[in-house]
């Protein structure tokens, strides 16, 4: 389908709801009490002075209600860092919008989640970094904060929520992926997601810090099989495999401007979370164009749509209309050119140079985390982290 033809705006109602993105992340604000180093969030965090009002996220959830969108998953940051959530989720659930919080646990307390369940929130999903408490507060960067995961996990529970328990693996805890995935049996969630860390936003800065082994990405996915097949009928998995120890590249967010919808805490309407790193793309705000207007022909959603953008190997490739491409955002920042195969894929010049860098950094002694901070991105000095979370240094695990 052709950029144009993706343009062209439905006439029906019904066309309407067929053509609409299946999901909307609503970014609702920057600010978190963690300070995570693989956190997909940008460098520049937008502060909190800058966020949209109430009354602006309540009409994106109309306008994403009467354009189709079925799912929510209200992000950040923290979402429980906004004082109306309470507003959001009520919103969400009077207009049928399936919502699913995505939370790391803080400042989210029982009694609002309790609250936020009796509204209508409908999903909750919870990342833990380990289950050994000293080294999930390290990563995360907050004293505590394991525990106030758990706590945030039992809490969704016991009111009767279905929960998800995301992990995100790394080289500093992918050797404790089997008592991740117990620990996530028995707090009762329905899905877990071993998800491989993909390297955009800080975890791009943080990649020596992170990198795991190939060996290690081989043990991760065997161990994700076995439990798959243990665990049927108990809880689903999911896995994210390493881009970079891939020989496919997957369809970015289902390929770009189909599938998912992204609004930062100001407003800015993107194709990904990380589309901002593609420079020269124009992109629209909600509180000055129509949502569905932004979808259909916003210049960002239109950029690398469909595939007559493509250029070789990906323009007479087989998988093109299966994974688009690939990552637009990881190939401008592995070869400059947005444009260009992603360097995950087998068939892309740059493949070996791609997976090579991975190895090298995964052999080497890794540098100590820049931890996630809403002030600048500059490296923060390694005792203030110390001092934040009690431990010995954030340098990562070998």
């Amino acid at each position: 389908m052709t950029n144009a033809e993706n343009a062209a705006e439905p006439q029906s109602g019904e066309a309407l709801c067929a053509f609409a993105p299946e999901g909307l992340l609503a970014e609702l604000t920057h600010r978190c009490p963690f300070q995570c180093p693989y956190c997909s969030n940008p460098l520049e965090l937008d502060r909190g002075s800058g966020e949209l009002s109430t009354d602006a996220w309540l009409s994106v959830f109309d306008q994403a209600a009467d354009m189709g969108i079925l799912q929510v998953h209200l992000s950040g940051g923290e979402p429980s860092a906004r004082k109306d959530l309470e507003q959001i989720v009520e919103r969400c659930a009077k207009r049928g919008l399936y919502s699913n919080l995505i939370t790391a646990g803080a400042p989210l307390t029982q009694a609002r989640l309790a609250k936020l369940a009796e509204l209508g929130l409908d999903h909750v999903q919870i990342s833990i970094d380990d289950v050994e408490p000293q080294n999930a507060d390290r990563i995360g960067g907050l004293r505590g904060g394991h525990q106030k995961k758990l706590d945030a996990a039992r809490w969704t529970r016991e009111l009767g929520l279905p929960l998800t328990i995301n992990a995100p693996l790394h080289r500093s805890n992918i050797h404790n992926l089997e008592p991740m995935i117990e620990a996530a049996v028995e707090l009762g969630a329905v899905r877990f997601e071993a998800a491989n860390v993909q390297y955009y936003g800080w975890a791009f800065l943080n990649r020596a810090a992170l990198m795991p082994t190939y060996e290690q990405a081989l043990w991760s996915a065997d161990v994700v099989e076995r439990a798959r097949e243990r665990l049927k009928g108990v809880m689903v998995i999911d896995a994210v495999v390493p881009d970079y120890y891939a020989k496919r590249p997957k369809p970015c967010m289902g390929g770009w401007g189909r599938g998912i919808i992204n609004i930062t805490p100001t407003g800015k309407v993107l194709p990904c979370h990380a589309a901002e790193t593609i420079p020269g793309l124009a992109f629209d705000n909600v509180t000055e164009r129509p949502l569905l207007d932004i979808w259909l022909n916003g210049a960002a959603f239109n950029a690398f749509r469909g595939t007559e953008w493509m250029q070789e190997p990906c323009r007479s490739c087989a998988f093109r209309d299966i994974d688009f491409g690939g990552c637009r955002c990881q190939a401008m920042a592995m070869t400059g050119d947005p444009a260009a195969t992603d360097p995950a894929c087998e068939f892309s010049p740059h493949h070996a140079a791609f997976t090579a860098a991975a190895q090298q950094e995964a052999a080497a002694s890794p540098p100590d985390f820049v931890y996630r901070r809403i002030r600048s991105a500059a490296r923060r000095p390694q005792g203030e982290a110390d001092a934040l979370i009690g431990g010995e240094g954030g340098r990562g695990s070998e």
